[in-house]
């Protein structure tokens, strides 16, 4: 069962705009690495955005420039603004939540943390890009 739940997805053509939401006020703790994951037909799940409780912001490579992630400023929701899409950014998009990361040592960083250390999931939104 899904503990988050996104919004947002659609389809668009390439050079498009999507913003997906992410309710995320089911949970409150001092210290969390949230983020999106998206993954493709016969692909693994991948990282795209991050973001702390600091406000602290990474990307993959593949999005950068392009994608922002942002929380409000009650903490209570996520999004994830994608501009300028491409046919390869069509995927299903998940919102995840990695609740007290700094005990357990981590980094909030792609290079550090991995989709099997988030505990908690949405159910997924879909995103489809045409050329």
């Amino acid at each position: 069962q899904a503990q988050l739940q996104e919004s947002g997805g659609g389809s668009v053509q390439s050079g498009g705009s999507l913003r997906l939401s992410c309710d995320t006020s089911t949970y409150a703790t001092s210290n969390y690495c949230m983020g999106w994951f998206r993954q493709a037909p016969g692909k693994e799940r991948e990282g795209v955005a991050l973001i702390d409780q600091e406000n602290v912001r990474h990307y993959s490579d593949s999005v950068k420039g392009r994608f922002t992630i942002s929380e409000d400023d009650s903490k209570t929701a996520m999004y994830l603004q994608m501009n300028s899409l491409e046919p390869e950014d069509t995927a299903m998009y998940y919102c995840a939540a990695f609740l007290q990361y700094v005990t357990y040592g981590y980094y909030c960083a792609l290079s550090d943390v991995k989709a099997r250390d988030f505990g908690y999931w949405g159910q997924g939104t879909q995103v489809n890009v045409s050329s």
